[in-house]
């Protein structure tokens, strides 16, 4: 395994990704108080876009994001010219039916906004667009993503090229190892599937959802699945392991592959509620998210998927994007009646708010009175999804 990995971090990604961090440090350093609100310093901040989309369709899902684009500035400086990663939530996939209803329905994103999001992305420019995701499945993705109802013939149609890759492991395209800017809170790096740094824009399309260990899967989350199970789901390095990544990075009681980053501090606690806060922020980092779009039209509640007990199905109408993934993910989380700002074991957060730890990082700001929203407003666009684990005692 060692000789596949290689060390990637250029002067250029030292600076673009540590250099926020930095400044965000010293600033809360030099004046705690100074425009602080909540969290003892102000982290970077960013337009986020809402807009009501009641029921799917691609035209229609189109049309709304491109408006949804343009409120935030439009995309075509982003991506014109360049390769596009985008990572999609296909949690579980390929993955069963949940409250009778189709996954794209309930916990992953649907495939009209994954088609919508690529025909933007062709219209703005981009060169090519190459969609990720790491399968619990040895067939190919193409099969997984048919299964899904993906429209892989209309995708084709595309005059750019677009490509699938399942980064469950390296698929021989070989392995990089991010150091997280910082030192990072649970590995000092991450191994990861090269595509997701062969890329210039990366893109995070997200679920509107619950989540039992983060309280809310959004644009940060989604990026949790970037971690390869070869790798973070067993300590073999077993490239054909299809297991999730429970015990070693959840619970912690299995170390990752011999040749990758160890754990920083063994001794921490081995919670969920500890561990996938942290696991978030790294990966953050590590991969800086440029563009999230979150599918809130149709989706569930008090869960990330069906083998949880007592989901609810939800219906808030909604799509979400932003550049920045905080503010992204901070307009969401209000969006769905939750505090982004919520302490530790409150709101929908079993444990730390990892929007909170984000912030402080200096990664983007959580604190929606410091973020434009554009569209609809959260008041109008409120959802409440009516779940916080602590009260329920899960």
């Amino acid at each position: 395994m060692d000789s596949q990995i290689k060390q990637y971090m250029s002067r250029r990604d030292l600076l673009r990704h540590g250099g926020t961090a930095s400044l965000a440090a010293l600033l809360s350093d030099l004046c705690p108080t100074a425009n602080a609100g909540e969290l003892g310093f102000r982290s970077p901040t960013s337009p986020v876009a809402i807009a009501r989309c009641t029921s799917y369709g691609s035209a229609a899902v189109t049309n709304q994001l491109s408006q949804m684009f343009n409120n935030i500035g439009g995309i075509k400086k982003l991506v014109a010219g360049k390769t596009v990663a985008v990572k999609v939530n296909l949690t579980a996939s390929p993955g069963p039916k949940a409250l009778n209803m189709e996954p794209g329905r309930t916990y992953q994103v649907h495939p009209d906004v994954v088609l919508a999001t690529a025909i933007l992305l062709e219209k703005a420019g981009a060169k090519r667009v190459r969609f990720l995701e790491g399968t619990y499945s040895h067939q190919p993705i193409q099969k997984t993503l048919i299964d899904a109802g993906w429209d892989l013939k209309a995708l084709a149609a595309l005059t750019i090229p677009v490509e699938f890759e399942d980064t469950r492991n390296a698929s021989g395209k070989g392995y990089v190892t991010l150091k997280v800017p910082g030192g990072g809170d649970l590995y000092p790096a991450y191994t990861l599937n090269r595509s997701y740094v062969d890329c210039d824009v990366y893109v995070s399309l997200a679920k509107l959802k619950n989540h039992r260990a983060a309280g809310v899967t959004l644009g940060m989350k989604n990026s949790f699945g970037i971690t390869p199970t070869s790798l973070y789901a067993n300590s073999k390095g077993d490239e054909g392991f299809l297991g999730a990544r429970m015990s070693v990075i959840h619970a912690g009681t299995e170390n990752p592959a011999a040749g990758v980053a160890q754990e920083i501090d063994p001794k921490s606690p081995r919670l969920e509620s500890y561990r996938v806060p942290r696991h978030i922020v790294d990966i953050t980092g590590i991969r800086p998210v440029d563009l999230t779009v979150i599918d809130g039209i149709e989706t569930i509640s008090a869960g990330e998927g069906p083998w949880h007990n007592g989901i609810a199905f939800q219906k808030p109408g909604l799509l979400i994007v932003g550049r920045n993934v905080v503010c992204t993910d901070a307009v969401a989380t209000a969006c769905m009646g939750c505090d982004p700002l919520s302490p530790r074991a409150s709101g929908p957060f079993p444990g730390d708010n990892h929007l909170v730890m984000a912030a402080r990082r200096g990664l983007g700001d959580c604190d929606v009175k410091h973020i434009e929203v554009r569209g609809l407003s959260i008041k109008e666009a409120l959802h409440s999804f009516g779940w916080e684990p602590n009260k329920r005692n899960t």
